[in-house]
Parts: structure tokens; C-alpha cells; sequence
């Protein structure tokens, strides 16, 4: 193959695999004649045959992953070349001879590959210093400026003199040079082959420059094996790498102004030297960050750096006293602004991934200074300053990375509220995005049991969630929102009021009205869910004072009391039944007129009934909806022993005219017989038979009315379900002592309800037989105790 032919570049698949199998031929054919001359001992002929072998290496019509299968098949010879050398020299010849002769080939590549190999021997040998001989080999190879061959041509030159290199306790030490010489040797061979790695880009035509890209990037771990060779020199200490490697090293990596070589490059520098060597020349390797191309991923490089002096710390904690005498925050720091300032164009998504990356290096290394992490989170939003809410979706969701870390981190929203800038990095996230970081704040809270106990940490704490709580700019009508996420949403801010806690019930009541202030601003839809666990817990404090035996009136006008904590919850339970949500707000009343009543507070519980009864009045309208409000407001009232005669006779007056006026006949016998409760309350309550007595009569009228109507409508009577319910009342009363409700009494009920069940005009229902079936094995059951209760029961007769 003729040198004139490798001018062309074939860039097809099939022409690369065609060119490659002819040179693949060749090679073994100059191998084959090599051999045999190795065989005789017949150099010239060596010499004549390798160097036609390597004169396949001249191509240029191979890509660079094909030139490599090339150079990897004539490396295997070269070999066998070596060994030929270094027998040579055992047969007496002089390694200087063979340096000298091998330099008479015709072609410059092949004559620097077999220079390469035999200076390989040559310094092995001692005959001369290895300085000299590498010195040699480095400069003469600027003869070739090819990017490919020559980048080849010194990867084989690093590969062969790596262990012959004059280092600290190397053979070659001392008369061979010393660890400068090496050092000096390794950053010249790395300065050259970067030269031609990044020539390559300048090559070709404008509309090949990815392909060139690409083929490029394939090379990039033949310049950075220089790097590995420097870090593995035991001479090579923090000092002479503070002074010589390390600036030498980021001269050519600023200087080559190539985006592909200065991002490679600066993370080999990274992966390679050791962690102590970084930390000590932080300020020389992050000052370079600055200089390099705009377009260069600078983000990741100091990424990188960061993470792996985190993992430094972690692996050897000792080393934290290290990063403060440095004072790496404050560089790391001072850097991120640099970079951004050196790029204006950097896209915001850049930005905000170098503050997440610097606030995961405080994280790891620095986690007690919370003043650090404030300080990036300040910064962040010194980059965001005038950008209002962020669009970018990359850019977004870096800030919620950024944001989550702490929480991440600590686990404590507590730890979180003590960062001042935390809120006004939140501030530029949308609306969507603002309302998924507060849900993952509420949801970090109630996962770890973070109790909020302070009044000012609660009113920063809803600042950061207000856009669930409040209505504000930007917000989509809540009409317009998903039903099913929104009472998600709103569920979550009601669980979180109870981690709203603290022993001290100044401090807790300080808390509730702080909480208050908040969710009035919540708009009527919101405050069914938001106001009722605070009136829940407002009832627990009720509890607490209760408990501590304190005056119904405070010591002074800040102090809490049992009268302050009662208005406060008229307010709220007020303002919810404004939203209208009258049923749920009645039933507040009630358990707030039960909790007045247990305190002994007349007055309170009487206003908390007559609310109750304003609502049931006004509001209330559903048939179903009064009968289930009654009857709350009936067991309430029966439960509640705080009132005098006068209060209890108005409140029971209502309740029982309520009951009467019900628009179904069986709802209104019910909430009658329900009413006899009302006076029958043993344990310092009411004790009133005939009152009782009228209560289950007037229950028996209006059964019979529902039971005419039936007949009247149906052609038959009813069920007789409501005479079973009462003939039970009955004899729940009857066990209770009530002097008006006797033995007579009941048979009587008895037989009217089986004289009724066996004629042929009442529908027979089997749950009906059923239970009056129960009710009489209960009297039978009775009847045979043989115990007091048994003599009560003695004259009912039951079939």
C-alpha cells in the first residue's frame, strides 16, 4: 500500500471494514516476513519489515475506533519486537547502535514507533540516563502532527515508559533523572497529545463537526491517561503538586479553550488525584472553573468535586477540622457566584443545580451550620431576583430538589423554619409546584410526628403553606379545581393541626390564634375542613385548664382562661356555620356546650345550646338532617348537668317541641320517646316519672296515628315496629325505678302489641317478629334471676 493513496476519508461503514481488512492484511504479511528475519537474527531485515508493518499506521481513511484495531494488531507485534531488542543487547550488541540505527527508516511514523521501542530497552538497560532517553522520545515525536497518528503514537510512548519513569524509589532514580524529570516528561506528552485531541475539531468539513465530535470523544482516554500516570508518581506529594502538576496541568486545560477536552479534562483531574490534594489546592482548582468555555457542563464538574469530598468526610470524619481551615465552603461558595457572573448566558437550570449541589456538599460536610445552608438558599434567590415565578420546568424542579434537601436531610420542618431564605426560594415556584412542596412539607411532618410548639414557627410554618390554605394570586377558581384533590389536600392541613402542640397553655392558646388568623383567609371552602380540627384541639386546651383547676377568669388580660378559649371557640364555630355549613357546625355547638357543661360553665353552654337550636331552626331543612340533629341535640342536652331548672326547662321545652313538629310520623314517635331521657338523669340530674310517663304516651299516640294513616292509605296497618321500640323504652324505665311506669302498664303494652301482631290488617315484617320475639325472652330472662329485679318483673305474664 502506497503512502500517496492515504489521502482520502471514507466515512462509509463498508469502506472503514474494507480499508481495515486490507491494512489487517498487510500488517500480517510485513509480521509474517518480520518473523522470519527475527527467526535468522538478521536486524537490518527486522528493522526493513517492521518498519514496512507500521507504515499501515499512516492511514487516514480509519475512524478512530477502526485505527485503534489496527493499533492494538501491530502493538502485539511490537511486542515481540522488544523482546527481539532486549536479546539483542544480551548478545553483546550496544542499545546505543540500535537507537542510532533504527532512526535511518524511511517514513517518520514507523521510525518513531521503532525508536519508541527500542528506547524502551535502551533505558532498561542503564547504558544511558532516562532523562535523556525520554526527553529524547517526547520531542522527537512533535514530529508527527497528524491528530490520530500522533495521538496513537504517544499513548505508545506513555504505555511503554510508564514503569520506567525516574520516580521516588524507581531503579531509575538518581543517575536516570529524578521525580521532576518524570513529572516534566508525563505534562509534555499530556500537553501534546491535548494539542492534537483538540486540532481534530478543525479538520473536515463544517457539517461533519458531531461526527467529529463523536470520534474525538472516543480518544479522550488517551490524554487523560497522562493524568492517571502523574497521580500514580510516588514523588509526586502535595507540595510538588500544589507548585508544578496541578497549575501546569489547568494552564493547557484553560488555554485549549475546547469544550469537550476542558470538561473531560477537569473531571479527570477530579476522578484521579487524590481528595487531600484537592482540598489543599481548592482555591487553585475552582479558580479555573471560571475561565472555561460558556458552553462547558461547568455545573457538573464542580458537582462532581463536591461529591467527592463529601464522601471524603464521610469515609474519614477526622478530616472535618481540614475543611474548616480551608475554609471550603466559603470557596466553594464564592466559586458557584464566580462561574455564574463568567456566564451569563447560563441557563437557569444551571444555576439553580449548582446551589442544589452546594447545599448537598453542607449537607454531608457542614450539617450543624444552618446558617450555611441559609446562606445558599440566600444566594439562589439572589439568582432568581426579578424573574418572578419560574417557568422552566427543568429549572423548576431543581428548586424543589433544593428545597427538599433540608428536609431530606434533617427530617425536622422545625429545623427548616429557621431558615429565613427557605421562604423566599418557595415564592418563585407556580402555583402547581408551590402546592406539591407544601404537601411534601405537611406529609414530612406528619410521617416523622414533627410537633409545631411555638406560636412564631406555626406562623412560619403557614406562611410556607399558604397556597393551600389561602386564597391568593394565581390560584385557578376552586371550582375549577379537582374535587377528589382538593379535600386530599385540605384532609392533610387538617391533620396537621394536630402536631400543633405545647404543654403550656398560654403558649397553646397563642398557637390556636395564630393558626386562626391563618385559615379565616381560607375562603369559605376550605374552612369546613380547616376549622374544625382546630376547634378539636381548642377543646383539648378546654380539657387541660379543666384539669389544672384554673379560675373561669385569667389573672390578667394576656393570660389564657377557660372564658377566653370558649369565645375563641364560639368565634370559629361561628364563622363556620357563616361558610354555610350548618349541620357540621351544629354539632360543634353541641360538643362545645357539652365541654362548657363538664367546666360548670352555665352561662357558655346555655348560649352554645341556643345556637344549636338558631341553626336547627334556620338552616337545618332536610327531614332526615333534623332527625339526626335532634336526636344529637337530645343526647347533648341529657349528658349535660350543669343547668339549673329554669335553663333546663327551656332547652328541654325546645327539644321535645322539636320532636313533635318532625315531618314523618315514626321520626317524630321516635325523637318523642327519645325526649323521656331528657327526664330521667340520675347522678344529680333530673328525676321527673310523670314527665317520663307523658313522653312514652304521647310516643304510643303517635304510633297509632302512623298506624291509622298506613290503614288509611295502604289498606293495611304498618309494621308494628315503633310499639316494639317503645314497649323497650318502657322497660328500660321500668328497670330504672320510675314509680309511673309499672308492671300493669307494661302488659297492657304487651298484649295490645300481640293482639295487634296476630290480626290479619297488619303487615307482618320478619325483623318486626324478631324483636318483639328478643324483648319477650328479655322479660322471660328477667322474670327467672331470682333477684330483685326478678320480683319487678313477677306479675308480667308473657306467653
Amino acid at each position: 500500500m502506497q503512502a500517496a493513496e492515504h489521502d482520502a476519508v471514507f466515512t462509509s461503514a463498508e469502506e472503514q471494514e474494507k480499508w481495515l481488512a486490507d491494512a489487517m492484511a498487510l500488517v500480517q504479511h510485513h509480521a509474517f516476513y518480520m518473523h522470519r528475519a527475527l527467526d535468522a537474527n538478521n536486524i537490518r531485515d527486522v528493522l526493513k519489515f517492521s518498519a514496512q508493518m507500521l507504515s499501515e499506521l499512516r492511514t487516514s481513511k480509519l475512524s478512530p475506533q477502526k485505527y485503534y484495531e489496527l493499533y492494538m494488531r501491530t502493538f502485539d507485534e511490537l511486542r515481540q519486537l522488544e523482546v527481539f531488542f532486549r536479546e539483542e543487547g544480551k548478545r553483546g550488541r550496544l542499545n546505543a547502535d540500535i537507537y542510532e540505527l533504527v532512526q535511518h527508516a524511511g517514513n517518520i511514523l514507523p521510525r518513531l514507533y521503532l525508536l519508541c521501542t527500542v528506547g524502551s530497552v535502551y533505558i532498561k538497560s542503564k547504558e544511558a540516563p532516562a532523562k535523556d532517553v525520554l526527553k529524547d522520545l517526547v520531542e522527537m515525536s512533535r514530529g508527527v502532527q497528524h491528530p490520530i497518528r500522533g495521538l496513537f503514537l504517544r499513548s505508545y510512548l506513555s504505555q511503554i515508559s510508564r514503569d520506567k519513569l525516574p520516580d521516588i524509589g524507581s531503579p531509575y532514580e538518581g543517575e536516570g533523572g529524578s521525580v521532576m524529570d518524570a513529572v516534566e516528561f508525563v505534562l509534555q506528552n499530556f500537553t501534546e497529545m491535548n494539542k492534537l485531541w483538540v486540532r481534530m475539531q478543525h479538520q473536515g468539513l463544517v457539517r461533519d463537526k458531531e461526527k467529529r465530535e463523536k470520534e474525538r470523544s472516543e480518544l479522550r482516554d488517551l490524554v487523560g491517561k497522562n493524568l492517571h500516570v502523574l497521580s500514580q508518581l510516588e514523588g509526586v506529594d502535595l507540595e510538588m503538586y500544589r507548585e508544578v502538576v496541578l497549575p501546569r496541568v489547568l494552564e493547557q486545560v484553560v488555554n485549549c479553550k475546547d469544550e469537550l477536552a476542558q470538561y473531560y479534562l477537569m473531571d479527570c483531574i477530579i476522578q484521579v488525584f487524590p481528595d487531600d490534594f484537592h482540598l489543599q489546592t481548592l482555591e487553585t482548582l475552582l479558580g479555573a472553573c471560571p475561565q472555561l468555555q460558556p458552553t462547558v457542563d461547568i455545573k457538573t464538574v464542580m458537582s462532581q468535586l463536591m461529591e467527592r469530598l463529601s464522601k471524603y468526610v464521610a469515609a474519614s470524619p477526622d478530616v472535618l477540622q481540614e475543611f474548616l481551615q480551608v475554609e471550603a465552603f466559603s470557596k466553594f461558595s464564592h466559586s458557584v457566584v464566580e462561574v455564574i457572573d463568567a456566564q451569563p448566558d447560563m441557563p437557569l437550570v444551571g444555576a439553580v443545580s449548582l446551589h442544589v449541589s452546594l447545599l448537598t456538599f453542607v449537607l454531608r460536610v457542614h450539617a450543624d451550620r444552618l446558617d450555611y445552608i441559609d446562606q445558599v438558599l440566600g444566594a439562589c434567590v439572589k439568582k432568581l431576583e426579578g424573574k418572578g415565578k419560574v417557568k422552566d420546568s427543568k429549572a423548576t424542579k431543581q428548586l424543589v430538589a433544593l428545597l427538599s434537601a433540608p428536609l431530606e436531610k434533617y427530617k425536622d420542618v422545625v429545623v427548616v423554619l429557621k431558615l429565613s431564605n427557605y421562604a423566599r426560594v418557595m415564592e418563585h415556584l407556580d402555583y402547581e409546584t408551590n402546592k406539591v412542596m407544601t404537601v411534601v412539607l405537611i406529609q414530612s411532618i406528619l410521617s416523622n410526628s414533627t410537633m409545631i410548639s411555638a406560636p412564631d414557627k406555626v406562623d412560619a410554618l403557614f406562611e410556607l403553606l399558604k397556597e393551600l390554605i389561602q386564597d391568593s394570586e394565581g390560584q385557578p377558581l376552586l371550582d375549577m379545581v379537582d374535587e377528589e384533590d382538593f379535600q386530599e389536600e385540605q384532609n392533610l392541613v387538617a391533620r396537621l393541626v394536630h402536631m400543633l402542640v405545647n404543654d403550656d397553655p398560654e403558649q397553646m392558646f397563642l398557637i390556636l390564634t395564630t393558626a386562626r388568623k391563618h385559615f379565616v383567609q381560607g375562603g369559605p371552602r376550605r374552612l369546613q375542613y380547616t376549622l374544625p380540627p382546630l376547634i378539636f384541639t381548642a377543646l383539648k386546651l378546654v380539657h387541660s385548664l379543666q384539669a389544672q383547676d384554673l379560675p373561669e377568669e385569667g389573672e390578667g388580660s394576656g393570660s389564657v382562661s377557660l372564658k377566653k378559649v370558649f369565645q375563641f371557640l364560639h368565634q370559629m364555630v361561628e364563622a363556620l356555620a357563616m361558610v354555610p355549613a350548618a349541620e357540621l357546625s351544629l354539632r360543634l355547638y353541641l360538643q362545645c356546650a357539652e365541654a362548657a357543661g363538664d367546666c360548670g360553665l352555665e352561662p357558655v353552654a346555655y348560649e352554645f345550646f341556643t345556637q344549636a337550636f338558631v341553626l336547627y331552626e334556620e338552616e337545618v331543612s332536610d327531614s332526615k338532617a333534623q332527625v339526626t340533629a335532634l336526636q344529637l341535640i337530645i343526647g347533648t342536652l341529657q349528658r349535660t348537668r350543669v343547668f339549673g331548672v329554669e335553663n333546663r326547662d327551656t332547652l328541654t321545652h325546645k327539644a321535645t317541641g322539636y320532636s313533635a313538629k318532625l315531618l314523618k310520623k315514626p321520626d317524630q314517635c321516635r325523637a318523642v320517646y327519645i325526649c323521656s331521657h331528657l327526664f330521667w338523669v340520675e347522678d344529680g340530674g333530673t328525676i321527673d316519672g310523670e314527665r317520663v310517663l307523658l313522653c312514652l304516651k304521647r310516643a304510643l299516640r303517635i304510633a297509632h296515628a302512623a298506624q291509622q294513616m298506613s290503614s288509611a292509605t295502604r289498606g293495611t296497618s304498618g309494621p308494628m315496629t315503633l310499639f316494639v321500640e317503645i314497649l323497650n323504652k318502657y322497660l328500660y324505665h321500668f328497670e330504672k325505678g320510675n314509680p309511673q311506669v309499672t308492671s300493669s302498664v307494661i302488659q297492657g303494652l304487651l298484649e295490645l302489641i300481640v293482639t295487634d301482631m296476630q290480626s290479619e290488617a297488619t303487615t307482618h315484617d320478619l325483623e318486626v317478629d324478631a324483636f318483639l320475639a328478643s324483648t319477650v325472652r328479655y322479660i322471660q330472662f328477667q322474670k327467672q334471676k331470682g333477684d330483685s329485679i326478678a320480683e319487678q318483673y313477677a306479675s308480667i305474664e308473657v306467653q
